[in-house]
């Protein structure tokens, strides 16, 4: 188990300025995808990326060069420099105005040794809003600057790279293409070594829509008081994953399920043992929605493409069909939701945002994995080399509490590499859940069943 790790220090932050693009770029109207433009990614995702001093770099100000960096590359990427307006259907668009972006300069009167395992478990910890703040009217998602930037330095040399920005225009692997970008550019570049791609009528509904598939991703049913998690008693904890669990817990599964991706097993694991430890009715419909990155599957998408390439197949159980069964019962669920993406599920999803004014999720019992292990926020180096932590925080908890984690790789003090797991859960059901987990510390006790109550 990780707990959550806190400690005070203080940050001396410059007011909020503006960046814009290096250069003029055009003024015009760029419309996003109907993948984009879905209610559930009208939301800001907080990142952040922490370096270490470099001695070879010494008097050279991260500050200063990643600013210059920012202008330059926005030249390249000018619809963040622009504005989302909503038009007719509730559909997005982007107002190329060259407006910028927002930046705060910072200091903090702490080293990155001080940090610690804090590194890693940056969610509703004290000092977050201190390494990125929030500016007020800068958190919308129309009329808005679509990204903002912190940079903080820190007492030891090394400094932290923060950043939210509108999910509505890129995806993670789109958002790391851009920070590359600025990255290559601070390290001498001229220019990208990958130049960016619009092209979002690529992904957008047919004329006329259609649906073809079943989502029941997007199924509403009415939200009562058992198809809603209390939010105003919530605990945090990080999940660890060894190598040694990993193995244990595969071994609890039969033998045509023993190969199962590592994102397979623990994403199964959690959301089994979190159905229990929520104490749902036996006959409650619970839903695992499986985030897919579309990249390799449509070849029709240029090299550069940085917009939204994400669907969530979903399936459906019932709580005593997940709790009941054993958890390869939860496997072959979350394989089955995967083996769903084809091209016609992608097109009659497309259809389905348009035909039904860009629905929520399910408001049943939806939970949602994400597989981060791969995006590359730890490779983005500024010059000062890679991070030693970078990428999504546990903040994006605020947006959907309790239904959403995510996996992240994680060498813990003994250098032992494995999977992190941030969870969200009310006060009562993190307690049991954790209980129940730190079972495996004995892999001989590993998979006692849980009855459901």
């Amino acid at each position: 188990m990780m707990s959550t790790i806190d400690f005070t220090f203080k940050v001396r932050k410059c007011e909020p300025e503006v960046i814009v693009p290096a250069y003029p770029t055009p003024h015009e109207f760029m419309q996003l995808s109907d993948m984009d433009d879905h209610q559930n990614l009208r939301f800001q995702i907080p990142l952040l990326n922490f370096y270490e001093h470099n001695p070879n770099l010494e008097g050279r100000d991260p500050v200063k060069i990643i600013k210059e960096a920012i202008a330059r590359t926005l030249v390249f990427y000018y619809p963040f420099a622009g504005r989302l307006r909503e038009g007719p259907g509730r559909k997005l668009f982007v107002e190329c105005t060259g407006e910028g972006i927002l930046f705060i300069e910072a200091d903090a009167d702490v080293t990155l040794e001080q940090f610690g395992d804090a590194l890693q478990f940056s969610s509703s910890l004290s000092w977050f809003q201190n390494v990125i703040k929030k500016v007020s009217n800068s958190d919308g998602i129309i009329n808005s600057p679509l990204l903002f930037i912190q940079v903080t330095r820190l007492k030891c040399g090394g400094f932290i790279f923060a950043l939210r920005y509108n999910h509505t225009m890129a995806d993670g692997f789109g958002l790391v293409q851009f920070m590359k970008a600025i990255a290559e550019i601070a390290r001498g570049a001229y220019a990208p070594s990958i130049f960016p791609v619009w092209q979002r009528a690529l992904l957008t509904a047919r004329d006329p829509p259609r649906i073809t598939c079943p989502h029941p991703e997007y199924d509403q049913v009415p939200i009562t008081t058992n198809t809603a998690i209390p939010i105003d008693n919530m605990a945090h904890r990080f999940i660890f994953f060894s190598p040694l669990k990993i193995s244990a817990l595969r071994q609890t599964l039969p033998a045509h399920l023993r190969h199962c991706s590592f994102f397979e097993l623990i994403a199964a694991y959690v959301w089994r043992l979190r159905t229990i430890v929520l104490q749902l009715s036996p006959e409650e419909e619970v839903c695992f929605l499986c985030p897919v990155n579309l990249r390799s599957k449509i070849n029709s998408l240029p090299l550069g493409y940085y917009g939204n390439v994400l669907v969530f197949p979903a399936e459906l159980t019932t709580v005593a069909n997940l709790c009941g069964n054993p958890l390869g019962y939860a496997v072959e669920l979350i394989r089955k939701a995967k083996a769903k993406v084809t091209n016609e599920y992608v097109m009659s999803l497309l259809d389905l945002v348009v035909m039904k004014g860009r629905s929520l999720f399910t408001t049943g019992w939806p939970y949602i994995v994400s597989d981060l292990r791969r995006v590359g926020f730890e490779e983005v180096d500024f010059g000062w080399g890679k991070t030693i932590y970078g990428g999504l925080t546990a903040g994006v908890f605020g947006t959907f509490p309790g239904t959403l984690s995510f996996c992240i790789s994680f060498v813990d003090k003994k250098g032992e590499k494995g999977i992190m797991v941030p969870l969200c859960l009310p006060a009562l059901a993190m307690e049991r859940f954790m209980a129940e987990f730190d079972a495996l510390m004995n892999v001989e006790q590993l998979v006692d069943e849980v009855d459901i109550h």
